[in-house]
């Protein structure tokens, strides 16, 4: 797992007003915090293109239900859920955003703790 997270300054400060907004778990929250006060910040040049951000297409692999999905992880005004397109916000977002492939997260989400596993990023 990577030793801290990856976040443009927008996406920093996107996360940082969810938390604030108590729109994560209790759980969540401490995740995110800690997170947030160890994440490098970088311009949206310089982030790496294996990190898991806005305008990637990610797969995952549950390793707790053993299934592997794609996102497309978009702004929250260009969420269609038809189209596989989720909102940077969205539980599963959260729990990835600023991390790379080969990432192993145990994530507390809202029903109930997952394994999952980032495989695969790319830009769209």
């Amino acid at each position: 797992m990577s030793e801290h997270v990856i976040l443009t300054t927008g996406i920093y400060d996107m996360i940082k007003e969810h938390v604030r907004r108590k729109k994560v778990t209790k759980q969540e929250e401490e995740l995110l915090i800690a997170e947030l006060k160890s994440a490098q910040q970088v311009l949206r040049k310089d982030l790496p293109n294996d990190v898991v951000t806005v305008n990637r297409k990610v797969t995952i692999k549950d390793h707790t239900a053993n299934k592997e999905e794609d996102y497309f992880f978009v702004s929250t005004n260009k969420v269609n859920n038809k189209k596989r397109k989720f909102s940077i916000l969205c539980d599963v977002a959260v729990a990835t955003v600023g991390r790379k492939v080969g990432d192993v997260i145990d994530w507390p989400f809202k029903n109930g703790e997952k394994k999952i596993e980032i495989l695969n990023v790319e830009s769209f």
